[in-house]
């Protein structure tokens, strides 16, 4: 089988009074996101991880944020819209590896519900989706509670 690996990193913003939207699902607290669609780091980052490894270059070249069409879009469409572009290229997830960064709040008992939700986005079994957090340790923008970054490996192969 022809097998490709892509990586995935971003970084949003956290502001007061915002909504948080984190793996599809929308957390309880009092910072959430900032950005142009809805700020939903974890996905942004595997779509540019499976972007990278059909050599399709990143989410910003097909879902700009200079175009009022993904104002406010609910990052579950652009992952969907993602899949879509793989598929039809001839390719298949194999698995995904993700890592958010977050001091707080605490994620962990929602990573199931999080798993669930992708998982039925792109049509893949939960078992193809690792999803793990990490604090900072109070280090850095993550642990002064000022963003949240993501990191993500993918893997695909050619149907």
């Amino acid at each position: 089988m022809n097998f490709r690996i892509g990586y995935g990193y971003d970084v949003h913003r956290l502001a007061e009074g915002e909504e948080f939207w984190l793996g599809g699902i929308k957390l309880d607290y009092h910072k959430g996101g900032v950005g142009h669609s809805d700020a939903d780091v974890l996905i942004h980052v595997i779509c540019d991880a499976l972007l990278g490894a059909a050599n399709l270059r990143d989410i910003g070249f097909h879902f700009s944020d200079q175009d009022p069409q993904y104002k406010g879009i609910d990052s579950k469409i652009l992952l969907e819209r993602t899949v879509a572009l793989l598929r039809e290229k001839g390719y298949e997830i194999g698995n995904l590896d993700v890592t958010v960064g977050l001091q707080k709040p605490k994620i962990n008992p929602l990573i199931p519900e999080m798993k669930a939700v992708l998982a039925k986005v792109m049509k893949i079994s939960e078992e193809n989706l690792s999803l793990k957090a990490t604090t900072t340790e109070k280090l850095g923008f993550v642990g002064r509670e000022e963003g949240v970054d993501a990191h993500a490996v993918a893997l695909i192969y050619v149907k």
